[in-house]
């Protein structure tokens, strides 16, 4: 989708459609009334007849309006304008791009954009708007002999904005968003992938596309031979029961000054999790092969950093496996050496992400990195404590949790702080080993997050629980492409930061 900026009055905006607001107090926007006013109270006389009633979520489309350039105009309820915050406001995206999409319009010039939310300002509703945009036209018809669903009509839009001095800062939004909603759609792509197409050899395979696709980026695969000879056994123990070999995935943004200190991003890569001899129940299994989202986010967010040529170094490193219950699989009880040197018992074999993330932990080391995330699709346990909305983020880090809080806050793709308390690692204690896979029930997000942090002693590190975010249930299955949104914004605000 191509996206542009402008400014002045709405009723002299050429093109085939043109997004206006109304209130549920049945008072008209401030570009509507400009509307209104140019069409001899055309929005004023449906307000009247209650055609418009406001509503958020109502759509109304007119067309042919006397004193306008544009052929038809959509009226977009806003609710109540004391209530519109960021949620609404994003709420409001979408309803305007399911409408735009239905009417099949190939050209769109939004207003929204001038909404007075709360707390945010026209800068803001840009990016949010053309990021929303992006994200309603996603279609995932890869797996489909024939989609019945035809592509998007709309492909241009236009952005609007109050003040021309803003234009040029509008127009940063609208690239970053265009980034980002690029980024986020491979991510999604790759998680909306069936584990029979997306294996850790695919994985890798996309690593090395992607180094061809951006000059800065540069891609290392490790196989099960190199992964062996350095002494990774905890990632090694999770793909024993699997026929597709495990791959660990280094790919080098290097963008910045030659001295500067890499970020680096770990995923979670497990593209298919049947939770090994500690096999899962087959309710719902198939969506285990959302469990690599926490890599797709790592792809997603290097694409992002390549399309905006973000001056920095950020390497991500994927560790992929398939959990697969097998004669050679690793069993509960086993003990195996990590990178590290340090020893696990691994009471449970569903617990395996943690298993593949310790020693991408442990290899990052060699980068020397000035900051370390991790994202995962790591605990039901975070599901159950925070829901679907925010991710889980701990650190060892406070300063580098804030940055993560303040990034998703920006990007509306939140995250909310959880402990990394020393209380929590006796859950971990073994009798037979250095400690454990798991603690107990309680606090299981935590004491995985816990399990973590004994690789990360030497960093600045933090890791995003994203269990509850990375992908829908229900009708809307399937990949969110989240927190690519997040991550970008903190790899954004880095530079600022310099």
């Amino acid at each position: 989708m191509k996206f542009s900026v402008t400014s002045g009055n709405p009723a002299k905006q050429g093109g085939s459609c043109l997004v206006v607001g109304v209130f549920a107090d049945q008072s008209l926007s401030a570009a509507a009334q400009q509307v209104d006013k140019a069409s001899d109270g055309a929005l004023s006389r449906w307000l009247e007849r209650g055609d418009l009633s406001g509503k958020l979520g109502q759509a109304q489309v007119l067309y042919d309006l006397s004193g306008l350039r544009s052929e038809r105009v959509v009226v977009i309820g806003c609710g109540k304008t004391q209530e519109l915050d960021a949620r609404r406001y994003r709420q409001i995206i979408s309803h305007t791009a399911r409408t735009l999409l239905d009417i099949r319009v190939s050209q769109a010039t939004v207003y929204l954009t001038t909404l007075a939310v709360k707390d945010r300002d026209e800068i803001w509703n840009v990016r949010q708007a053309a990021e929303g945009m992006m994200a309603a036209s996603y279609q995932f018809v890869q797996c489909k002999s024939q989609s019945d669903a035809p592509p998007p009509a709309l492909t241009e839009l236009t952005l609007g904005v109050s003040r021309r001095k803003t234009l040029p800062e509008a127009e940063q939004a609208a690239a970053q968003a265009q980034a980002i909603g690029l980024g986020v759609a491979l991510a999604r792509d790759l998680g909306n992938l069936p584990g029979n197409r997306c294996t850790p050899s695919d994985l890798a395979s996309q690593a090395e596309a992607l180094a061809k696709q951006y000059e800065p980026i540069k891609t290392t695969v490790l196989d099960e031979d190199a992964l062996t000879k350095l002494g990774a056994g905890a990632l090694l123990s999770v793909g024993r029961g699997s026929r597709e070999p495990t791959r660990m995935l280094v790919m080098e943004y290097r963008n910045g000054p030659k001295k500067q200190a890499p970020i680096v991003l770990i995923g979670k890569g497990i593209t298919f999790d049947t939770g090994g001899i500690s096999i899962k129940p087959s309710a719902a299994m198939d969506e285990m092969k959302f469990d690599m989202c926490g890599a797709a986010s790592v792809f997603g967010t290097l694409k992002a950093c390549a399309e905006l040529q973000l001056p920095l170094n950020v390497i991500g490193i994927v560790a992929a496996a398939e959990n697969m219950p097998d004669g050679r699989a690793t069993k509960p009880g086993d003990i195996i050496t990590s990178l590290s040197g340090q020893t696990i018992e691994v009471l449970n074999t569903d617990a395996e992400g943690r298993l593949v993330l310790c020693d991408a932990l442990t290899y990052c080391e060699r980068f020397e990195p000035a900051v370390v995330i991790d994202i995962a699709t790591l605990t039901g346990a975070c599901v159950i404590a925070l829901g679907n909305h925010p991710h889980g983020v701990f650190s060892n880090t406070d300063e580098l949790a804030q940055a993560l809080l303040e990034a998703g806050e920006q990007s509306f793709d939140r995250g909310w702080p959880l402990p990394l308390w020393d209380d929590y690692q006796e859950a971990l204690d073994s009798n037979f080993a250095d400690f454990a896979n798991v603690g107990g029930r309680e606090g299981g997000a935590i004491t995985a997050a816990c399990f973590l942090a004994r690789f990360a002693k030497k960093l600045r590190w933090a890791h995003l629980d994203i269990a509850g975010t990375a992908w829908l249930t229900g009708k809307q299955k399937g990949a969110t492409g989240r927190p690519v949104p997040l991550l970008t914004q903190y790899l954004i605000n880095q530079i600022a930061a310099d």
